[in-house]
């Protein structure tokens, strides 16, 4: 798959092509179905697809003061991407002045005057040029009168909320803000996951018998909520292991620093410097303040435990 981040990356001789765009954070089922369609029709009409996504997220720039936590970086969106058979993807550096392209400016430098689209495809409810003020409705006007493309506009994805809401990434922060991974992830149609680097903490977990590695999570990710949850650690040669992962401020102990850890079930490696990525299935239990170690370890025991029991009914 090729990777494009400035408009002169695309190749002089790119010919035409069908194009899906979005932001698509955190690539759940709905950017899926909308990618999806792109690569059948580009398999239908004998032509290569191409996916337009943005860094920054667009409202960051536009509204830095509401701009959303993300489901993930911009590389690990890509890796999705990857993923779903497109040909390439195209990450729109998002600025003040691309900010400032009117709707038609948009089609015309963008979607024709570079990737030559045939056809475009979008969600429903799809926006873009200045101000927002482009829609499905103009861009398929665009397309049919001045610009030789057509639109498949995709029905928003239901189910993913209560009464069948649809699916949207804004829903899915929600659910993580909540803690609640385990719809996340079926929004998500995977676990929902957070990648850093090990630091050193306090030693504390391996005092305890449960050492964790403290993940350094970058800034302006969306963090599930405060407690203890079921799930992975994946290093980055791809191997797994079950992992009880803590998020929070360490109460018993007095802390206040907000963290991630993760202690990988019957592992014996050293992770510090390394990245990896941790994902979560379940939430096993809110943050607690014990009295004492004793208790605290009796419960990390029985997290651990449960643990155990819920990855591998979800390994079947």
């Amino acid at each position: 798959m090729d990777r494009w981040s400035r408009l002169d990356d695309v190749p002089v001789d790119w010919g035409r092509s069908v194009v899906a765009i979005g932001v698509f954070d955190g690539v759940h089922v709905g950017h899926r179905a909308i990618v999806a369609r792109a690569v059948a029709a580009a398999d239908e009409l004998g032509l290569r697809s191409v996916v337009v996504t943005f860094d920054p997220h667009p409202a960051a720039v536009v509204r830095p003061e509401a701009a959303p936590l993300l489901l993930g970086d911009v590389s690990g969106r890509l890796d999705l991407l990857a993923t779903l058979g497109v040909d390439a993807t195209f990450v729109l550096p998002f600025d003040r002045e691309i900010s400032s392209w009117s709707a038609e400016e948009f089609v015309a430098r963008l979607l024709v005057g570079r990737l030559h689209a045939r056809r475009v495809v979008v969600g429903e409810n799809f926006r873009f040029g200045n101000r927002a003020l482009g829609d499905v409705a103009l861009l398929t006007t665009l397309g049919a009168d001045r610009y030789d493309f057509d639109v498949d506009a995709v029905a928003l994805v239901g189910g993913g909320g209560a009464g069948g809401d649809a699916v949207s990434s804004t829903m899915i922060r929600e659910l993580v803000a909540e803690g609640d991974v385990a719809a996340a992830a079926a929004a998500l149609a995977r676990p929902y996951g957070l990648r850093g680097i090990v630091v050193r903490g306090d030693g504390r977990g391996r005092e305890l018998g449960f050492p964790t590695a403290n993940v350094a999570v970058p800034p302006g990710l969306a963090v599930p909520a405060d407690g203890v949850y079921a799930g992975w650690l994946i290093r980055a040669d791809g191997s797994r292991w079950p992992a009880a992962i803590s998020v929070g401020t360490n109460p018993t102990f007095d802390g206040v620093e907000r963290r991630v850890e993760a202690y990988a079930l019957d592992a014996d490696f050293d992770l510090y410097g390394e990245t990896v990525r941790i994902g979560f299935t379940d939430r096993l239990r809110g943050q607690v303040r014990f009295d004492s170690v004793d208790e605290l370890v009796t419960q990390m025991h029985q997290d651990v435990n449960a643990v155990r029991i819920t990855t591998k009914r979800k390994d079947r």
